[in-house]
């Protein structure tokens, strides 16, 4: 009699990232025989991955492992063996043991590999499209102050040339249409070895000559000065069967003049693009270690917009950064109604411990006027689109 499989069940938390994290994890499972349970109550080993962007994030997360363990008590049932990922990890192993007794293993997310064939679940888009996550670097150099993905995911390491186009060759072969490349900074792809000192400077000076750049770092920029995501962007343009490119999620200060031109002449990239601003205020762009100015910001909108007057704008924004005044919030209202984003994910600020901001700032802008703000800008933003907004897959 045949040995029945063992089982996995996959719970996921937070962006397409950790979807597409969930993926690959399945794809390493199965490779290794074991098949998916259809639920968590039924498996051998249930795998939580996490998301940590704000505290509300991580309690929900904790709430469902209180409503596993609850469920395998109540039935008086061994319960599976419970491993955690995810941008959680972060707290480090001593402290999720601690604070979350019911986990048995931990597995680093910066660990989840691109050795076996991802299994994809939400493929199919609309009109009948395939489509598909492709993670093309994983952790971030940036570090806002407030975020936590540097401590989670680690710096930032771009995946080669070589493993994205055979990652495309194979989902070219399964029929698939339409991609989205994801990162926490998509247009620093290839540029990691680069510093980001040399490249603030690339993008804020305006006298500055990539020539003058070590002979050491001018190699990430070759040929004739193409940032590599350019290079990587016509290089997927290439495959016929690729109809529509789309790239989550992009940080302004990387987002140079070739990469506006590109969007421009080459049609297969959505005409929708994700630019987080964070806030309107330069003062907390500051605070937040942003690296750009809501002038400069600006300037890119209306680059974009020149290039093809089709292209729309969608965008992050936290309120109630510590500190932030009634003015500085007017000046992101203000730049809100000057840009016109056709979508916004509007976030309260959340203190991560271990960030900068968590360590120097008070949280100090009061629950409700955190709220109030979330409401002004999300009535500007998107209740006034809701029959325009474009869907983000």
């Amino acid at each position: 009699m045949a040995r029945q499989a063992k089982t996995y069940f996959i719970h996921t938390f937070g962006c397409q990232s950790n979807k597409s994290d969930s993926e690959r994890i399945a794809g390493d499972y199965e490779a290794r025989g074991y098949a998916e349970a259809k639920d968590w109550r039924v498996c051998d080993e249930l795998v939580v991955n996490t998301c940590a962007i704000r505290q509300s994030a991580e309690d929900r997360a904790k709430g469902f492992l209180h409503n596993v363990v609850t469920f395998f008590d109540e039935q008086n049932i061994p319960r599976p063996k419970i491993i955690l990922t995810g941008c959680m990890t972060h707290h480090g192993h001593g402290k999720i043991y601690e604070m979350l007794p019911a986990v048995d293993e931990i597995l680093p997310i910066n660990e989840v590999g691109f050795n076996q064939a991802a299994v994809r679940k939400d493929s199919i888009t609309r009109g009948g499209k395939k489509h598909a996550w492709i993670p093309i670097s994983a952790g971030c150099n940036s570090f806002c102050t407030y975020c936590i993905v540097p401590y989670s995911r680690g710096r930032e390491q771009s995946r080669s040339l070589e493993s994205i186009l055979t990652e495309v060759e194979r989902l070219v072969g399964e029929g698939y249409q339409e991609i989205t490349l994801l990162g926490q900074n998509v247009n620093s792809w290839g540029l990691e070895k680069l510093g980001i000192g040399f490249r603030k400077l690339m993008m804020e000076r305006e006298d500055f000559n990539r020539e003058d750049l070590p002979d050491n770092q001018t190699q990430y920029l070759q040929p004739n000065g193409t940032p590599p995501f350019v290079k990587l962007l016509q290089a997927l343009s290439s495959f016929p069967q690729i109809e529509k490119i789309r790239f989550l999620t992009s940080n302004p200060w990387d987002f140079h003049d070739e990469l506006v031109e590109e969007i421009g002449r080459n049609k297969k990239i959505d005409r929708f693009i994700h630019l987080p601003v964070q806030s309107g205020s330069n003062s907390v762009l500051y605070r937040m270690n942003r690296g750009y100015t809501r002038e400069t910001y600006l300037d890119l909108v209306t680059k974009l917009k020149a290039v093809d007057p089709l292209i729309t704008i969608g965008t992050d924004i936290i309120v109630g950064f510590p500190d932030e005044t009634d003015e500085e919030f007017q000046a992101t209202v203000e730049l809100a109604k000057t840009v016109d984003w056709k979508v916004g994910f509007v976030a309260m600020y959340s203190p991560r411990p271990g960030t900068a901001s968590w360590r120097i700032y008070p949280d100090n802008i009061p629950h409700t006027i955190k709220k109030q703000r979330w409401e002004v800008l999300d009535q500007i933003i998107n209740k006034d689109n809701l029959q325009v907004r474009p869907k983000i897959v």
